[in-house]
């Protein structure tokens, strides 16, 4: 009896580690393309997150705008004279993930903008090489030295991307437009989900008449192309964060359904579809307890797969002006502000640095899917 039992506990493990997930996160793991693909999309889900943190401008949207300091080139940096407001906004707790609020305006100073205290005046040289003063009243001070003047509100700035045409910091902008690009792609791949399993499972588990109606909505959907649809619904809709995602999640669901409608057509025929029938089940609780759990890896590659279309849709729809709402960042808006400079030799990376970081996002979402194909070795 302790021999059995003994022998039993052995293999106990050997089943755990032999399930079919662990041995498709081993295969993945070996797939060093899809690895690096989910080190990327990593980083830029950490860096979306923490944005207002590592971004040098943790301003709301990263809209400071310094117009002296317009294009400004990669690696290159300026000193500014920060004017505290005279009412300045206070922060909330959570700031450091919706931005906070600015609480100067800058000028761009000439090196340290030459500058010198006399008589409770502030005399500096500005950017563009005019000579200006402010009185020291404007930063609510009294009496103060140059040196500790200077401490307190000159800034070095440095741009370690460039500056846009407004003089915003472009690195910042990139990784708040990461927020955009991922919540858009999530976020319109759950409402895809949503309906493409829904009518998949239905059209695939009842047929007949259910069937034909399903297939007939697709075929009237499949012959819209995805762009010009969620073109459409955006109009419809307006513009703004949620209509996007909207838009894009219900032109993106016929690929879903139709694969789901296969892949349940074959379920149903199974034992276990066939023994739920027989001992009474309800439908629902066939098709999305029993038959739906078992075709989740084609679902799941064709998620990821409508994930990388759905971030070049909106990057698309940014680019024509019909995204997000200016200010807020998004890589479409940005190549689309960036592209007419590509051809001069003052701007190339307005749209360059934005475009990589889309085309990377893109590319890694792919490998990604390919990974996870072959891991579970799913054949679409």
């Amino acid at each position: 009896m302790s021999k059995k039992t003994h022998i039993s506990e052995d293999i106990e493990p050997l089943k755990l580690r032999s399930s079919p997930s662990q041995l498709a996160w081993r295969k993945f793991r070996r797939n060093i393309p899809a690895m690096l693909g989910m080190g990327y999309v990593a980083m830029c889900v950490l860096g979306a997150i923490f944005a207002y943190l590592l971004a040098p401008d943790h301003t709301r949207h990263a809209n400071f705008q310094m117009l002296e300091l317009a294009k400004q080139a990669p690696g290159s940096s300026a000193y500014v004279l920060l004017v505290p407001k005279p009412d300045p906004p206070q922060n909330s707790p959570g700031a450091w993930l919706t931005g906070y609020q600015q609480q100067a305006l800058p000028i761009p100073l000439q090196a340290d903008g030459h500058l010198k205290i006399e008589d409770e005046q502030v005399f500096f040289t500005k950017k563009s090489g005019e000579e200006s003063s402010l009185s020291l009243g404007a930063f609510q001070e009294k009496s103060l030295s140059a040196e500790s003047f200077r401490t307190k509100y000159i800034q070095k700035k440095r741009f370690m991307l460039g500056t846009d045409a407004y003089g915003r910091d472009l690195l910042s902008r990139i990784l708040l437009g990461a927020r955009v690009s991922l919540g858009v792609g999530t976020l319109a791949v759950l409402i895809c989900l949503l309906i493409g399993v829904s009518l998949g499972v239905t059209a695939g588990y009842f047929g007949g008449w259910v069937d034909r109606f399903i297939m007939w909505l697709i075929s009237v959907f499949w012959s819209i192309p995805t762009l010009l649809m969620a073109l459409a619904i955006s109009f419809v809709l307006g513009k703004g964060f949620w209509q996007l995602f909207v838009a894009i999640g219900l032109s993106m669901w016929v690929e879903v359904a139709r694969m789901v409608r296969g892949q349940v057509m074959s379920a149903r025929e199974l034992a276990y579809a066939e023994a739920g029938v027989a001992l009474g089940f309800r439908s629902t609780r066939i098709m999305f307890r029993h038959i739906l759990p078992n075709i989740i890896s084609p679902i799941i590659v064709i998620a990821v797969a409508n994930f990388g279309a759905a971030v070049l849709i909106e990057s698309g729809l940014s680019f024509l002006g019909i995204g997000v709402e200016v200010p807020i960042p998004s890589w479409g808006r940005m190549i689309y502000e960036g592209y007419t400079f590509i051809m001069f030799e003052n701007g190339q990376w307005l749209a360059i640095f934005p475009g990589l970081a889309l085309i990377l996002l893109v590319v890694s979402v792919n490998l990604i899917g390919i990974g996870l194909r072959d891991a579970w070795d799913v054949k679409l």
